[in-house]
């Protein structure tokens, strides 16, 4: 005890940006994996009794622990961006709302270490006409890919991985073909991160956690602009893709 008599406080441990981001990152990863959950069951459930009252006492739920997840971000000097494309593909874009998946049904590699957004991510995608091909680690998505290069269209990439993480896997990638676009799935990534990523030449980013609807709209937009960018010959880096 100190001179009046009181316990002296113990000092508060300082929390590094480092594990605020962590714990950001993992937040948002669950709540995607919460939000796509609560969708799927929403179709399940659609039309019984009482169903909406509780689905939207989840949905209020999940909307106020992503503005939460967003303070924390911040906190940690994470980027506000939520969706992203580069702005070189973006001026392929047509004006109106893309619905559908280009006719040539499109492979893409989905990686991510979490398994059960693995399953969310592969149903949404093939439901929506895409083929999907999936890697719970970025040596196991290079290995995939280096066996069939030319057999995807997209690679939809996770940055926070164990080993490997999706900037190393992504310049990997790039090693094995050039001109494979790219779109970034995370739960956190500081800015200064995306910018760089971005004049690497990344088709897009995407800031977990999404709506169904939303990842599935924003994979069509890339691979629409991918469309109309391969017929000027050029993809965000500058280098050229036949035919």
């Amino acid at each position: 005890m100190n001179a009046e008599g009181k316990s002296p406080r113990t000092p508060r441990k300082s929390i590094s940006k480092e594990s605020v981001s962590k714990a950001t990152s993992e937040l948002n990863n669950l709540l995607q994996i919460i939000s796509g959950t609560s969708a799927e069951i929403g179709n399940l459930w659609e039309g019984s009794e009482g169903s909406e009252q509780y689905l939207n006492m989840l949905r209020s739920s999940i909307d106020r622990a992503e503005a939460v997840a967003a303070q924390l971000a911040e906190q940690a000097g994470g980027t506000d961006q939520k969706v992203l494309m580069h702005p070189e593909l973006t001026s392929f874009l047509k004006p109106t709302k893309i619905r559908e998946m280009p006719r040539a049904k499109s492979t893409v590699l989905v990686v991510d270490d979490e398994q059960m957004a693995l399953v969310l991510i592969k149903r949404l995608l093939s439901e929506s006409g895409c083929q999907v091909v999936t890697a719970q680690s970025g040596f196991e998505a290079l290995d995939l890919f280096r066996r069939q290069p030319q057999a995807f269209q997209l690679v939809l990439l996770d940055l926070t991985m164990p080993f490997m993480d999706g900037e190393e896997t992504f310049h990997r990638l790039r090693e094995i073909r050039a001109d494979i676009p790219v779109v970034l799935c995370t739960g956190f990534i500081r800015g200064d991160r995306l910018d760089r990523l971005m004049k690497a030449g990344i088709a897009g980013f995407l800031r977990k956690p999404l709506a169904p609807d939303e990842i599935v709209d924003h994979v069509r937009a890339v691979l629409e602009s991918l469309k109309y960018a391969r017929l000027g010959g050029a993809l965000p880096d500058g280098s050229s893709i036949a035919g």
